[in-house]
């Protein structure tokens, strides 16, 4: 009923990005942009997102010269790494692949969302 007013989605495709409470801050759900364009607020979506954007930018280069200053110091630099993911390589395929390493569904149960860090 009313397709044609939901692009023809179907209601899987419609509720993909509902959101959920409870998730993680960083759950790609609650993107403000995302939110204010599925509320028709074009412009105010598109101004969010590169606001976003330039965050992210920002958040690179801060990564980048601190990396920069470890190797010009000698010192040890962890790079960024995936709370609840690890790169391994798959025993298959020998390619790289990203695998769950727990803690996520730990975290919700606890709500306890302290180690993500503030992307949005």
């Amino acid at each position: 009923k009313y397709a044609e007013n939901m692009y023809y989605f179907s209601e899987l495709a419609l509720t993909l990005n509902a959101p959920e409470n409870g998730t993680a801050p960083t759950d790609s759900r609650r993107r403000p942009d995302q939110r204010l364009m599925e509320d028709g607020r074009w412009d105010e979506a598109n101004a969010e997102k590169q606001r976003l954007e330039e965050k992210q930018r920002l958040s690179r280069k801060r990564r980048e010269a601190e990396a920069a200053r470890a190797t010009e110091d000698g010192t040890p630099y962890d790079p960024y790494k995936p709370l609840w993911f690890e790169r391994r390589k798959d025993p298959v395929t020998q390619e790289l692949a990203h695998v769950y390493k727990g803690g996520y569904w730990e975290s919700k149960e606890k709500q306890d969302w302290s180690l993500c860090p503030d992307i949005f």
